[in-house]
């Protein structure tokens, strides 16, 4: 396992204060049953790039820190202890490697800036079906006078619905399921043509459905300028392998906090006059997931290493840190409400909320079936 540093021991010891005081599982009950409209409290976001923690990858010349993905990974971690509704992962993480990677020097001035300061929010519209397919995209960008126009249908867009700039994904050749002539183009969602409908989960997070319809936008709109049209496949795996491995990092958080919720319990209820904790089926199944945390843990901790010094593992480790992730999220979320029983089931008690993000978040950037299956075609199996 990767070891923290006396720096992000202190980023992460941090985090879990701010965290737990400010926005605990309550919190997105309280989001959930208000039926608030933006479906995250935009004065605690405001908060937290107050700490930097927008801009931790974000370059100093743009008004960031450059802390790094381990940095963020940490933050991700506890927030996702507490189920927390937030822009972090798609604006401080996705957007920001977006822009900061790809971006000509004129769209980084432009953006990171506002980014890091909490003011922008971005969201990757990517997904186009049911499942994770990323090159499976019918969004055209048809070249007219010095501009484009944009039409498809976006599903799934993560904080969609709270954006001020989309980053959408589109074929400038012919349409199908390959990598030959993806692009990607900075969109207002206030142009005409855009329509967005935000999505109820069952997680009570943030999504949308996007449509776009004969959108016009300038030729500076493709990220990366003219050189990147067509040509954006290696950059949009690129980011992709980021957001898988930092929602592996939130999802460590949730898998944590639901086995020491799960553990606190079993040594508090009693049945047939004892603790449940010393049943023997029940020592092993506890056993089984604490030997499964320890090996998630250190496969996100050697993704988030892996980013931090670019190496050529991080689409192999992207893929197994989230694989892993599904797996034991799913796992831990299951016996999470087995072993609290009854009262597992019912809305009062916290542990569902863990069920519910598990199941979400194991579809988000790929299931199970799908890292496998790219882990083994990375691997040249």
């Amino acid at each position: 396992m990767s070891v923290l540093s006396d720096e992000h021991k202190l980023l992460k010891e941090t985090a879990a204060r701010f965290v737990s005081d400010n926005s605990p599982v309550s919190a997105l009950r309280a989001l959930r049953d208000a039926e608030d409209v933006e479906g995250f409290d935009r004065g605690l976001w405001k908060q937290m790039a107050a700490l930097g923690w927008a801009g931790l990858l974000v370059p100093q010349a743009y008004g960031g820190s450059e802390f790094g993905y381990t940095g963020i990974g940490v933050v991700l971690e506890e927030t996702g202890r507490t189920l927390m509704a937030s822009p972090l992962l798609t604006t401080a993480l996705i957007g920001a490697v977006a822009i900061e990677r790809v971006g000509t020097p004129e769209q980084k001035q432009r953006l990171l800036p506002a980014l890091a300061s909490g003011d922008h929010l971005i969201a990757l519209a990517h997904e186009e079906g049911t499942r994770h397919a990323p090159f499976r995209i019918e969004t055209t960008a048809t070249p007219t006078g010095d501009g484009y126009v944009l039409s498809g249908r976006k599903r799934f867009v993560l904080d969609g619905h709270v954006a001020d700039t989309l980053i959408v994904v589109a074929r400038t050749g012919e349409t199908g399921d390959d990598r030959d002539g993806i692009s990607l183009f900075l969109v207002d969602p206030q142009t005409q043509g855009v329509s967005i409908e935000r999505a109820t989960m069952v997680d009570s997070r943030n999504a949308a459905n996007i449509e776009l319809e004969n959108v016009s936008v300038s030729g500076d709109a493709v990220l990366g300028g003219v050189d990147m049209l067509g040509k954006s496949a290696a950059a949009l795996d690129a980011v992709l392998d980021v957001a898988r491995i930092g929602l592996a990092a939130e999802m460590l958080g949730g898998i944590n906090e639901a086995f020491e919720r799960t553990l606190a319990y079993l040594k508090l209820r009693d049945q047939f006059g004892v603790k449940i904790g010393s049943f023997q089926a029940l020592k092993h199944r506890a056993a089984v997931m604490f030997t499964e945390v320890e090996i998630v843990t250190s496969v996100v901790r050697a993704a988030l290493s892996a980013l931090d010094d670019r190496s050529e593992e991080v689409s192999k480790l992207a893929s197994l840190a989230k694989a892993k992730a599904n797996e034991i999220f799913f796992l831990v979320s299951n016996e999470s409400i087995q072993m609290h029983g009854g009262i597992g089931m019912t809305d009062e008690e916290e542990i569902g909320f863990f069920l519910k993000r598990a199941r979400v978040a194991q579809h988000t950037f790929g299931d199970d079936r799908f890292h496998r299956d790219r882990y083994a075609r990375l691997c040249e199996f």
